[in-house]
């Protein structure tokens, strides 16, 4: 049985615990307000760029580009976005055993595929399992800016341009609400996906010079747009997730110590009953 100063010594480490996970909670929480709302602000330009990109992949004309068009999948890259460190709950495994499992079904040589990292957690992980990593970027701060990841973005459209690789897949959390994300993949390239959504589409455009030159500037803008949307989806996860682990570490160390001062004033009463029985069986002989 442990003694009293065992377990107090058990009861003032959760509650120095306690303080460090509820400090963690509140600082999670403000950057989550934060979060959702650069993810909110950047909409209205995401979904304008791809009106006008909608309008001219469906405008009947010759315009065309090679981020538009299919080819022979030789190689696939997978832009995975996980966090920089973790107690974020399931926020960093959930997402990197879904990456891990398709790589596994999909692909039997590495040459076939390889990853770009964005986090830190991401980029260890599929380093000590020998995965190729294409690219990487650790670092980013919670609140990131466009400017942060613009090299990444530009670096990585333009390797399917050049055809070093023939398919692009992003794999992100999704913020759903505050206490649920969902792990989210999405093939960003080939953008073949234009055409359907294009019908949708109401506004007219005039174009100048032309629409060939246009869609050549503004393709690689929207594929750059939509990897930034995912990081900052990304984000307000990565904040809720760890808000609510920390939540929950922080009602765990609550009932701990609930347990362990119970035990410690059992022991202590145990203590004090077996003084008293000690003091009166001395009398009782000296008697």
């Amino acid at each position: 049985m442990a003694s009293l100063r065992d377990i107090k010594t058990r009861i003032n480490s959760t509650q120095k615990t306690k303080q460090i996970t509820k400090a963690m909670h509140m600082v999670s929480a403000s950057k989550l307000s934060k979060a959702e709302e650069f993810a909110k602000a950047f909409d209205p330009y995401s979904d304008k760029i791809k009106e006008v990109v909608n309008s001219i992949a469906g405008s009947g004309q010759d315009a065309e580009h090679p981020m538009l068009q299919t080819r022979e999948v030789k190689k696939t890259a997978y832009f995975v976005i996980t966090a920089d460190r973790g107690l974020a709950g399931a926020f960093n495994s959930g997402i990197l055993r879904e990456v891990y499992r398709t790589i596994q079904e999909k692909h039997q040589s590495k040459d076939e595929y390889a990853v770009i990292a964005v986090g830190r957690m991401g980029r260890d992980f599929f380093r000590k399992r020998d995965i190729p990593v294409l690219k990487e970027i650790t670092g980013l701060s919670d609140q990131p800016n466009f400017a942060d990841i613009k090299d990444l973005t530009s670096e990585t459209v333009q390797l399917f341009i050049d055809e070093e690789i023939d398919e692009l897949v992003i794999f992100y959390n999704h913020f759903v609400s505050a206490i649920s994300q969902k792990v989210t993949s999405k093939k960003l390239l080939p953008l073949t996906d234009l055409q359907e959504e294009s019908s949708g589409t109401k506004s007219a455009y005039e174009y100048e010079p032309n629409q060939q030159e246009i869609l050549d500037v503004l393709l690689p803008q929207y594929a750059e747009s939509l990897i930034f949307g995912a990081l900052l989806d990304s984000k307000a996860s990565e904040h809720a997730s760890r808000m609510t682990a920390m939540k929950s570490a922080t009602d765990n160390a609550d009932e701990l110590i609930d347990d362990l001062s119970l035990q410690y004033n059992r022991a202590r009463q145990a203590a004090i009953t077996q003084e008293i029985t000690e003091i009166v069986g001395g009398a009782a002989a000296l008697e």
